[in-house]
């Protein structure tokens, strides 16, 4: 079975943009990713507000997988010096050592269209 995966960002989008996107893809799970989904500057897409504009707006599963967020530290660092490539190596290594192709259920990705929610700046 092929299992595709979307990505999408809440930063520069407005909650109209955003639930159209996810809908338009048919997204039926989203996949929260960031280190702090509770945070100040996540608006709409806050963590006790998300699951409720999701389940009702689009029918869509939110589910909050924090072993898939970047550390503070690696986070930090690409924030000050903005080199993608040194980040992409560095969260790679990351995935690694928290042994990520070995303790994710590839099933959960597969039953449904899922979408990793990430921040971007």
């Amino acid at each position: 079975m092929i299992m595709k995966i979307y990505t999408i960002g809440f930063a520069k989008k407005n909650a109209e943009k955003f639930f159209n996107l996810l809908n338009l893809n048919n997204i039926e799970r989203l996949i929260d990713i960031r280190l702090n989904p509770r945070g100040q500057l996540a608006g709409f897409t806050k963590q006790d507000d998300l699951p409720y504009f999701l389940s009702n707006l689009i029918c869509c599963e939110y589910h909050y997988l924090r072993i898939l967020a970047p550390s503070d530290e690696l986070l930090s660092n690409y924030r000050n010096d903005k080199n993608w490539d040194k980040y992409a190596l560095e969260f790679e290594k990351l995935m690694d050592e928290r042994k990520i192709p070995y303790s994710l259920d590839r099933t959960f990705f597969e039953e449904k269209n899922c979408c990793l929610l990430c921040c971007q700046w």
